[in-house]
């Protein structure tokens, strides 16, 4: 018989501690983080001034928690993150928050949080290391609010299956996306997006020759390539719905429930 820790860990395929070294680093800040939220933001319609409640799925070392504190203004971020390493590792960007912060060491296709609770979540690079893929971002949708926004930021198949980062890094193979995929895969969720909410970065660390082939001048042109990276700004429609799941944890039926 299998312990709650061991079922919660097996959701979870753990990083290479080259892969926590490197989440550590300046270039992961600057080159990666930093340049995601910027592109995110760039894609939120109606920004609001503050989102009182954030929800880091993923939050590792914490950079994420202070530039979200930063750039949100919430009252409180919740960090939460499988790894019980986590929360020791971040309590330097922790200090750094204004606002309440909440550590959560936790499974994120189980969130302990209460439905139509969270105003923003922000999933950074984390998506791809999650076994349960369907049930996480039901999960999503449970805990935000109608009209809650999702800042989804993900490296698509091509880029994990590759050879560097198979080498350095480590990760669930058979539940990677395309681009497409992945827009495909939180819309049928029941998340709304349009086309200007979409961001498809070919980044130089997010090719397999490190941008050296338009260097040279010969860049791939993007109606012959898969790309490698997707940033999506999602909202929870404004109405809610019943779900009855299918198989383990899968979008099943969805009926919608307009609001009273």
């Amino acid at each position: 018989m299998h312990s709650e820790a061991d079922k919660k860990y097996a959701a979870w395929i753990k990083e290479s501690a080259f892969g926590i070294w490197f989440l550590s680093t300046d270039t992961w800040i600057q080159h990666v983080l930093i340049k995601a939220l910027d592109d995110l933001e760039s894609l939120i319609d109606e920004r609001k001034q503050s989102y009182p409640v954030i929800l880091d799925v993923g939050s590792g070392h914490g950079h994420s928690l202070w530039m979200l504190d930063q750039r949100f203004n919430p009252e409180k971020i919740i960090a939460l993150d499988i790894d019980p390493e986590s929360e020791l590792r971040a309590q330097k960007n922790i200090a750094r928050c204004h606002c309440e912060v909440l550590v959560q060491n936790d499974n994120a296709a189980e969130i302990k949080l209460d439905d139509n609770s969270v105003d923003l979540i922000f999933c950074h690079q984390t998506f791809h290391h999650l076994v349960y893929q369907k049930r996480t971002i039901q999960e999503f949708l449970r805990v935000l609010k109608p009209g809650g926004v999702l800042l989804f930021a993900e490296s698509c198949r091509r880029y994990i299956h590759s050879f560097l980062i198979r080498l350095l890094f480590r990760h669930p193979m058979n539940v990677q996306k395309t681009d497409l995929e992945y827009i495909e895969f939180l819309r049928s969720a029941g998340f709304e997006f349009d086309e200007q909410n979409i961001s498809r970065f070919f980044l130089w660390w997010s090719r397999v020759d490190l941008g050296a082939f338009e260097f040279f001048g010969f860049p791939e042109k993007p109606e012959n390539r898969e790309e490698t990276m997707v940033n999506i700004v999602a909202l929870k429609p404004d109405k809610q719905y019943l779900e009855r799941s299918s198989g383990d944890g899968g979008v099943g039926l969805r009926v919608p429930v307009l609001n009273s």
